[in-house]
């Protein structure tokens, strides 16, 4: 099996958040997939095969714990893999496990992926899963059901890059979610607002970049400050950036770049 590292939302190395990108001839069970995506330890692993039309390819994502409906960051790795193997093409289309077609366009030396646009509800946090973040105030918290994610706004975005949560509280804190995402507007010119996810239940503790957010995120952003294109900064150790631009309330399109580090031969 043809297999790569990729680091995305970055156009250096040791940045931004490595995927692991397998190219199956054939689909794989789902254990197996868990545990090529375990040996190999990144948020996240995407598993590429080409579907009956030759610009569109199933894919699915998994973490070292679980199944990922929608993930970003590998998506923006594998696209960098199918156009970088095929130069003739400038599109491609990824169709994830709940057949969502994600639309992908090469454009220059960036990539723009077309994911689609969630809401969020009102919710409460609790003191202990304020206190395991590290956090006495909040200026909202918002829920999003598609990805059974707790979204925190709070004013500082130098708290925010601050933060040291005590994961073992965070995960004993919560029993059904798959990660928390913090935020803050950016105080750095060029950038609208700030991130960080921490996902101990489904994946790893921190995700360094995590792009699937955004059809919330960015939606919610975009209420707040009157924009429909955006520039955010993921405050990880890592970090990363991305462009989103918000088309008629259902589409995200994604902007950003990947690189290639690492291509090799995976033997099951």
């Amino acid at each position: 099996m043809e297999i790569y590292i990729v680091n995305a939302f970055t156009d250096l190395a040791f940045s931004g958040n490595p995927a692991g990108v397998c190219l199956v001839e054939r689909p794989l069970g789902d254990s197996n997939m868990l545990s090529i995506a375990a040996e190999l330890g990144f948020s996240e692993t995407a598993f590429v095969h080409k579907r009956d039309r030759t610009d569109h390819f199933a894919i699915r994502f998994f973490s070292p714990k679980m199944e990922i409906p929608l993930c970003g960051h590998a998506t923006l790795a594998a696209a960098k893999v199918l156009f970088e193997k095929n130069t003739q093409t400038d599109h491609l289309h990824l169709i994830n496990i709940d057949q969502v077609d994600l639309f992908i366009q090469w454009a220059s030396d960036q990539i723009q992926m077309e994911f689609p646009v969630y809401g969020t509800e009102p919710e409460k946090a609790s003191n202990s899963l304020l206190n395991s973040l590290g956090l006495n105030h909040t200026i909202n918290v918002r829920y999003n059901r598609e990805m059974k994610i707790l979204m925190i706004h709070i004013e500082d975005v130098g708290q925010l890059r601050a933060l040291q949560p005590d994961f073992t509280a965070l995960y004993q804190s919560h029993d059904s979610i798959n990660g928390v995402l913090v935020t803050a507007p950016s105080m750095t010119a060029g950038f609208d607002y700030e991130y960080r996810y921490f996902w101990p239940w489904s994946g790893t503790n921190e995700d360094p970049v995590t792009g699937a957010v955004q059809t919330f995120l960015a939606n919610y952003w975009s209420e707040r400050l009157g924009k429909k294109i955006l520039n955010c900064f993921q405050c990880s150790k890592r970090t990363g950036k991305m462009k989103l631009e918000l088309i008629d309330g259902h589409r995200l399109i994604i902007e950003s770049t990947a690189k290639i580090i690492l291509k090799g031969e995976f033997f099951l």
